[in-house]
């Protein structure tokens, strides 16, 4: 299956709230999501008026929602899922620590890109090392203690630069550490679902996937 590259302000409005597809963009403009508050298509305004909602259309939306924001395919959400739940704890949140500890994820996070989808395009272009080592793989897992970092030939590129001065860049997250001038992250500790600021539920996936 291809990868979605339509419009991404369809996809929030689908999901009747700002998912930051467009990365710092969406900070600033006015998205669609706040000029037409309902779904996308000549049936939108009509969903928009439904007062009640299935147990399953709930969950299927939070599923979907959480697969837009980090821009994953629906196998290779239910893998992710599948290993989450192997590992001890709640399943739930190891499906979003896991989530975060995507390579292209915690690119992103560290201001090198203004979205994960640009994230996504710069490890596939290998502009990114993982502890000295070129990873072209968006997938990969990073695990605490490793060095993130944009590859010397690399380090001048202005996509790369103008995420970094932007003003409405988020501020890095406590669990990592980032030294900008020289373009070198690190992941300083596993982060918890606590560290996350992603408003779902993600009870609701685990349900979905439990039936």
């Amino acid at each position: 299956m291809a990868r979605y590259t339509g419009p991404v302000c369809k996809l929030c409005r689908r999901e009747g709230q700002k998912l930051f597809l467009k990365g710092q963009k969406c900070y600033t403009e006015k998205c669609p999501v706040e000029r037409r508050a309902y779904p996308p298509g000549q049936h939108g305004p009509s969903q928009a008026r439904r007062r009640k909602h299935s147990d399953y259309a709930t969950q299927l939306r939070e599923k979907q929602k959480v697969k837009r924001i980090y821009g994953l395919h629906e196998k290779q959400f239910r893998n992710l899922f599948e290993a989450a739940a192997h590992v001890p704890g709640i399943t739930g949140e190891n499906l979003i620590v896991g989530l975060e500890s995507r390579l292209d994820n915690v690119v992103f996070r560290m201001g090198f890109a203004p979205s994960r989808s640009g994230a996504r395009q710069l490890v596939r272009h290998r502009h990114v090392e993982v502890n000295g080592h070129v990873v072209d793989v968006p997938s990969y897992h990073v695990s605490a203690g490793d060095e993130i970092a944009v590859r010397p030939k690399s380090k001048d590129l202005f996509r790369i630069e103008e995420s970094l001065q932007a003003r409405t860049r988020p501020a890095v997250m406590d669990w990592l550490a980032l030294d900008e001038r020289a373009r070198v992250g690190r992941m300083v500790r596993k982060p918890t679902r606590q560290d996350i600021p992603l408003a779902v539920q993600e009870q609701l996936i685990v349900e979905l996937y439990s039936k």
